[in-house]
């Protein structure tokens, strides 16, 4: 594993997007940072990250025998690869708010930013960013955030966190494209936040509506049953989870 530490970034995957355009990166080369002045969370979203309280990282991962069609496979593998980690740490009830958000009960303490760059019909590498609260404290205006040491009571070291997590995240990310998608996804699936209760859906034009979450589809569509319809599927930014 390479490892570059910088003090102060606009963006981790910004940067690590750049220096693989640049340069032949070593596969699962990391790209950490202090301080991140300009993240980006999913489909354009903003993630603020805390100097020495949280932890702003980018991965690297070759991945050219995988199929386009199968890329939702690498958010599955990262986010639980992420569960488990977090799991060793002792973190309270964990689970993922899909699409992006790790969660500990019903408060956000991470998120992921996906980025897939293709080369004809397979998936030729991935730029993964995580964004993980871990011993800040300070989160009153963010109502339902929160971080590893608010919801344990413990202080944690980011070095030990960010090596447990890395550590499960490449585990699960090993061999990806000869990984079982079935049983990822079903795991996957076992670990959403409010799956098979009902909940209350928010639409861009500001309709609400009850549904519940039966799962996700292979191209990661959340699968929603609603009163009026069997089963509706919604990709990012066409329905919001109101929690």
């Amino acid at each position: 594993m390479n490892l570059i530490k910088l003090n102060a970034i606009d963006s981790t995957n910004t940067y690590l997007k750049q220096l693989a355009k640049e340069t032949c990166l070593e596969d699962e080369t990391v790209v950490i940072t202090n301080r991140q002045i300009s993240g980006r969370g999913q489909m354009g979203n903003v993630w603020l990250s805390r100097e020495g309280q949280s932890l702003t990282f980018s991965v690297f991962k070759e991945l050219s025998q995988l199929p386009v069609e199968r890329q939702f496979i690498i958010s599955m593998a990262v986010s639980l690869g992420i569960l488990k980690a977090l799991k060793s740490l002792n973190v309270p009830k964990i689970s993922i708010k899909w699409p992006n958000d790790i969660l500990s009960a019903n408060k956000k303490i991470g998120g992921i930013l996906i980025e897939n760059v293709l080369e004809g019909s397979n998936v030729k590498h991935t730029i993964i960013g995580i964004g993980l609260n871990v011993n800040d404290t300070d989160l009153t205006k963010l109502p339902q955030a929160s971080s590893l040491k608010l919801q344990t009571g413990e202080n944690f070291q980011l070095e030990e966190v960010l090596a447990t997590i890395l550590k499960n995240i490449f585990k699960n990310l090993k061999n990806l494209p000869a990984a079982d998608f079935s049983e990822m996804k079903r795991t996957y699936e076992n670990n959403l936040f409010r799956k098979e209760k009902v909940s209350v859906f928010e639409t861009p034009e500001g309709l609400r509506f009850n549904g519940i979450i039966t799962g996700v589809s292979d191209i990661g569509k959340l699968l929603v049953e609603t009163e009026n319809y069997p089963l509706q599927k919604f990709q990012m930014k066409e329905v919001k989870l109101i929690y």
